[in-house]
């Protein structure tokens, strides 16, 4: 089983960027009323921050720029740059690149992508402090997703989703305690949620821009998003918690003494379910789904900014973070901060994105 530790590792700062517009789902052209009412009660979703131009680049870019600021490091200082995205600005060069490059980090960097979606901070968080632990003295991860994947006559899917870039800052510490990680994944379940075209193995045509008509009454075409909910439901409901049980069984982490649990934020209903079977009372389970939706790899660390800056910034904590998704993949975490630095939440406005001629 892949569990690991990292030691040496200190979380020196966390932050969040989200872009300006806000769209409610009570407000959707595509529900009635009574459908609106529905979605809002079944998953705990009820506003969200968009942007038709702002992309995950745009987004981390924004959150990385404003923390960096906030540690007062030199960007020279920096020698690690890890970006977790599904919907890059191109296929090629990668995201971590074009990054790098719009911060000003040294050419010295190192910078990787990794394309993942929900579980994407576990996994990031675990590789960007692997890379402290074997030499690097500052790392940052960046997570997050623009909307750009998800129709906006799909009801399945665009009213669940919302926009967030997020950093983590890395740095070495011999003093810091150890992060422990589970990290798992069940390819046979591709297909629970996947986009259609537009890779190699299906490349876009014209037909897969035409919409068609989905199950509920929506609409959708092959270059977005397509997800069974009730399988990601059953997928979410059996493998997080013996993920979490399984993590603080090996590593001896007694999930009554943890100051917060952490889970992806993918539909309230669900996490309560979660919740339960772990053993964790909702107070120590923070949300911030019906403000924000489901930002993907965004989720964890937007959750931290927008719900626990003052306690991280005041007190030291212990967490154990659960994340999962598309793959389908998921992963545990069980990590402690000391007062890091948490940047406000960034507010981003359309001229932000960036453009490449």
């Amino acid at each position: 089983m892949a569990f690991l530790s990292v030691r040496g590792v200190r979380l020196a700062g966390l932050s969040g960027a989200v872009p300006a517009q806000i769209e409610n789902n009570a407000d959707l052209s595509i529900f009635t009323p009574e459908e609106a009412q529905k979605f809002i009660a079944s998953t705990g979703v009820v506003s969200r921050h968009v942007s038709k131009k702002l992309l995950s680049s745009d987004l981390c870019t924004a959150a990385a720029d404003r923390l960096v600021s906030d540690l007062k490091w030199d960007k020279a200082s920096i020698d690690g740059l890890v970006v977790v995205t599904q919907c890059p600005d191109f296929s090629r060069p990668s995201n971590a690149t074009l990054i790098q490059g719009r911060l000003g980090l040294s050419k010295e960097c190192a910078a990787l992508c990794i394309s993942f979606g929900c579980s994407g901070w576990v996994y990031g968080l675990q590789t960007a402090a692997a890379m402290v632990m074997c030499g690097l003295k500052r790392v940052l991860l960046c997570c997050g997703e623009g909307v750009q994947a998800y129709y906006p006559e799909d009801k399945s899917t665009y009213p669940l989703f919302g926009a967030a870039g997020t950093c983590t800052a890395l740095e070495a510490d011999d003093n810091a305690p150890p992060m422990y990680f589970h990290l798992a994944t069940d390819g046979t379940g591709w297909k629970a949620i996947h986009c259609p075209d537009g890779g190699y193995r299906n490349p876009c045509t014209a037909k897969s821009y035409e919409p068609f008509e989905t199950e509920g009454g929506g609409k959708r075409t092959r270059m977005n998003t397509a997800m069974d909910g009730v399988d990601v439901f059953a997928f979410g409901i059996s493998q997080p918690p013996k993920s979490i049980k399984g993590l603080c069984a090996r590593f001896g982490v007694d999930l009554s003494k943890i100051d917060y649990l952490l889970l992806h934020q993918a539909n309230l209903f669900l996490n309560a379910k979660i919740m339960k079977k772990v053993g964790v009372p909702p107070d120590k389970c923070p949300h911030n789904i019906e403000e924000f939706g489901n930002s993907s790899s965004g989720t964890l660390p937007l959750l931290m900014v927008t719900r626990l800056r003052e306690q991280l910034q005041t007190h030291p904590l212990k967490f154990v973070g659960c994340a999962f998704g598309v793959g389908l993949s998921w992963g545990s975490v069980a990590f402690e901060t000391d007062k890091p630095v948490v940047s406000e939440l960034v507010l981003v406005g359309d001229d932000y994105a960036a453009v490449y001629t």
